[in-house]
């Protein structure tokens, strides 16, 4: 049996990690558009996933993980998941995908996923951890590092680092980030993303590590992340929302660590695509129209602490644009 085993085809496997609003997904859409057929696992923290949408190529196997961190979720969801796909790699005659990307939750550590792959001995004879890629947004990844565990852990375990968000930081974070990745993780590769002519595959060219260290048999999943799901029925004007989001992000300058989502303006047919982290609202970004698209709006805050005021901040904030059950509060 074991040497059957040992014959067996490994597929490749890609971990992104990163903090919360670090460009994960961007890293991804840019990796999917190399040709290569790839399936896609993505954890989002939250019963309300959004990431799946933003992806440019929807015609992939896509499997997404949603309610709660990668931690969390590890024995009762990611390894059925993997072995499922694996047998149905295994049964099909023409190959649905040559490749594997993880793209995990920013709150998450990397831990449980590679705890995974390398330890359950199933998946790690029909699974290769090709690489595990860790992005940090320049600008605030000082004081994520500072602030979570998780941010640091993501950089512990990457084999490459992703610098993103050059163009929004100025020399003096770039120096000072430079120097605090130096101290704590020195010999990892780093490379950064400047606007408009970054390549992704050029971070699956680094030597990979000849020997990995195994993570922690014993997991830690306590943490103090929570998030609230909003619906919204009806197109909104950008003028208000973004009034209503900017307003937001003053009240809870700190708690508040992200919004992220897919609404409907008015005046406008096709969806687009909101988001904020580090406290900086970005402008919306249109996206293409789906046969999917419901009309209907969502949106998921993130919060590090107590989520009560953010929640009676979003009620009063939208009012009438919403109805009574539209916020949901996930621990």
């Amino acid at each position: 049996m074991s040497r059957i085993l040992r014959e067996l085809p490994k597929i490749p496997v890609i971990v992104i990690t990163g903090f919360l609003g670090s460009g994960k997904t961007t890293l991804l859409n840019r990796l999917l558009a190399d040709g290569v057929k790839t399936a896609v696992v993505i954890n989002e923290f939250g019963a309300t996933p959004i990431d799946q949408d933003l992806l440019q190529n929807q015609d992939i196997p896509m499997t997404v993980l949603a309610g709660g961190c990668l931690c969390c979720q590890i024995k009762g969801t990611l390894a059925p998941t993997l072995k499922n796909l694996w047998m149905a790699w295994d049964q099909a005659e023409t190959k649905p995908f040559d490749r594997m990307i993880i793209e995990a939750s920013g709150v998450a550590s990397p831990e449980p996923i590679l705890d995974t792959l390398c330890r359950e001995r199933w998946l790690a004879s029909r699974y290769r951890l090709q690489q595990v890629i860790t992005t940090l947004a320049i600008p605030s990844a000082i004081a994520q590092l500072d602030s979570f565990a998780e941010a640091r852990s993501q950089v512990a375990w990457a084999d490459n680092l992703l610098l993103t968000h050059a163009d929004l930081a100025d020399a003096k974070q770039q120096i000072a980030l430079d120097q605090c990745l130096q101290s704590i993780a020195p010999a990892t590769p780093r490379q950064m993303a400047m606007l408009g002519d970054y390549r992704a595959d050029t971070q699956l060219t680094q030597t990979q590590p000849p020997i990995r260290r195994l993570p922690n048999a014993e997991l830690s999943s306590e943490h103090r992340f929570q998030s609230i799901s909003l619906n919204l029925a009806q197109a909104l004007p950008w003028p208000q929302l973004e009034a209503i989001l900017k307003a937001l992000l003053v009240r809870h300058p700190v708690d508040l660590l992200r919004i992220k989502g897919v609404v409907y303006l008015e005046n406008q047919a096709e969806p687009v695509v909101i988001q904020s982290a580090a406290n900086r609202l970005y402008p919306p970004i249109a996206l293409p129209a789906r046969p999917s698209d419901d009309g209907r709006g969502r949106l998921v805050f993130i919060v590090n602490g107590d989520i009560s005021m953010l929640a009676e901040d979003l009620k009063q904030g939208f009012g009438s644009y919403i109805s009574d059950n539209a916020i949901r509060i996930h621990d």
